[in-house]
């Protein structure tokens, strides 16, 4: 079975933490399989206008949430395509949903050494700009990791290459469609 033909039948939704590469990945492996590639987070300042950060500080994290759910089903509302979502587009029982029932999922999975190591690079994560950004990660682990384990297919984010992440993603989905042949 071609992951490449299958993948056209259906879109890729990449979910899991901030900072685990959900973007990077999800752009090479659109380019892989040449599919459009949208990123969650930019599709939202885009209709709103603002930063993430700026809308959440604005409206709090109960409007974003809804904003973010609308933009989610609009976009996997059409042709096949690759969505990197936002760390807590799949925590909302309605907004997973309809990423489960319309798009493949895959939860790219890091450990907290290589997360916190790669959010600190930024200053741009709401969710951490509190005293204690590692205690608010590990509370955000505990929370969330149960729920992404719900995704269609896990990935390991914590070693190696944007490339040999992207290799394991691809191999991840031909055993996830070889599988569904078989059922």
């Amino acid at each position: 079975m071609n992951v490449n033909a299958k993948a056209y039948a259906r879109s890729i939704s990449i979910v899991g933490l901030m900072g685990v590469g959900k973007t990077t990945i999800g752009r090479r492996l659109a380019k892989r399989l040449e599919l459009p590639f949208f990123d969650s987070d930019d599709e939202i300042e885009k209709a709103s206008g603002r930063t993430i950060k700026g809308y959440f500080k604005d409206y709090g994290e109960a409007a974003f949430r809804s904003g973010e759910q609308r933009v989610i089903e609009r976009l996997l509302d059409g042709s096949p395509l690759i969505l990197s979502t936002g760390g807590g587009a799949f925590i909302p029982e309605e907004t997973r949903e309809i990423l489960m029932r319309q798009s493949l999922t895959i939860w790219l999975k890091a450990d907290f050494d290589t997360i916190m190591e790669r959010v600190g690079r930024k200053n741009t994560r709401p969710l951490l700009d509190v005293e204690d950004p590692a205690e608010a990660m590990r509370k955000l682990m505990d929370i969330r990791y149960p729920i992404y384990a719900t995704a269609h297919i896990t990935v390991s984010a914590s070693i190696g290459t944007h490339h040999q992440t992207v290799d394991r993603v691809m191999e991840s989905i031909q055993e996830f469609y070889d599988k569904e042949s078989r059922s």
